[in-house]
């Protein structure tokens, strides 16, 4: 056996460790770049006057707390401007007034409470009364968005991880960002094996959920082949790995963004995709359902397909706004471009 790997290697004209490495590199994972204007067109629903309210989707952001305001805003008000047709945010009550104030368009709930306003033996009654409160809306929401703007309050994110539970349960898909990342880094059995969950990490929290779940460094070299394998890691969810290009994986494919795009990196970006992702995947499990799975276009995940258009669309909404403000370009600029972006790529009627 020996003699005849030696005769091989030999026959390859390259030596042990040469034609290991080029073993390596033929069985590595490489990223496909989607189509990602012919998902947009795919799953876009066109406008129709005999639908009526809340059919183009319905999305609920957890989040907001008394020093964060703006990130729930900007998911919520983002879902909207692509063509939801209702958004809430569930914030603590400190946020309510400061993010109605920012719109009349979302419907806010201020029904959370950081543990500083609560006396200890009032916490159990309090978390009672707020899933009760928001199971009655839980069934109504297409998808879920848990983070922007949560902050860490240990009595916050455990009130969270309940609902999280319940919109599993009730198969909603749940896209996690920010303080919702921290909170599922540190309890992945909220998310791990569920299908319909989708987190959206940075840098930092990319490096995080490595380090938990692969237990080593990042690995820049391999990043699509590590990206898969952490996705496997937690059971099947999908990530998309925000950076200069777009990572996304289920555990099964590798794919990438790399259109459009803008070197400005103002806070508030993320909370914008999330807004994004939300909306689309949402469309695309209509899409699938409405096709019967005859969907013809790739990949046909309805989180994957989510997260490629989400991605593509804050892409191209950022380099328009960039176009025109350049160093100036604020989250509420790209914000303000989403519409315009999608009327691009697909026209409303």
């Amino acid at each position: 056996m020996l003699q005849r790997q030696q005769f091989l290697v030999r026959s390859l004209g390259a030596t042990g460790n040469q034609f290991n490495r080029r073993l390596m590199q033929e069985t590595k994972v490489m990223s496909k770049e989607a189509d990602s204007e012919k998902i947009l067109k795919a799953i876009t629903p066109s406008l129709d006057p005999s639908k009526h309210k809340g059919q183009a989707g319905k999305v609920a952001v957890i989040g907001g707390c008394r020093e964060y305001t703006g990130a729930p805003y900007f998911s919520a008000i983002s879902a909207l401007k692509i063509g939801a047709d209702l958004s809430h945010i569930f914030c603590t009550k400190d946020a309510a007034p400061v993010i109605k104030g920012y719109s009349p368009e979302l419907i806010v709930h201020p029904i959370l409470e950081e543990s500083y306003t609560i006396r200890d033996e009032e916490k159990g009654s309090f978390s009672e009364k707020v899933h009760t409160e928001i199971n009655k809306w839980m069934e109504r929401f297409d998808c879920l968005v848990v983070g922007p703007g949560l902050g860490r309050d240990t009595f916050l994110l455990d009130c969270v991880s309940e609902i999280m539970k319940h919109a599993r349960e009730s198969n909603i898909p749940i896209i996690i960002d920010g303080d919702g990342l921290f909170l599922v880094t540190n309890s992945l059995d909220l998310i791990s094996g569920y299908p319909l969950a989708v987190l959206t990490p940075n840098v930092n929290e990319y490096k995080r959920l490595v380090q938990k779940v692969l237990n080593c460094e990042v690995n820049e070299e391999n990043a699509p082949e590590q990206l898969l394998s952490l996705a496997k890691g937690i059971g099947g969810v999908t990530i998309l790995r925000k950076g200069k290009t777009d990572l996304i994986s289920d555990g099964k494919t590798v794919n990438s963004v790399s259109i459009f795009g803008s070197p400005r990196r103002c806070g508030g970006q993320g909370d914008v995709l999330t807004g994004s992702v939300a909306v689309f995947l949402s469309w695309a499990r209509q899409s699938i359902r409405a096709a019967e799975g005859d969907l013809n276009i790739s990949p046909r995940n309805p989180t994957m397909l989510g997260c490629i258009a989400g991605a593509a669309l804050v892409r191209k909404a950022a380099s328009v706004a960039f176009e025109h403000k350049r160093r100036s370009t604020l989250t509420s600029d790209i914000i303000e471009c989403l519409g315009k972006s999608l009327e691009d790529i697909c026209p409303a009627i």
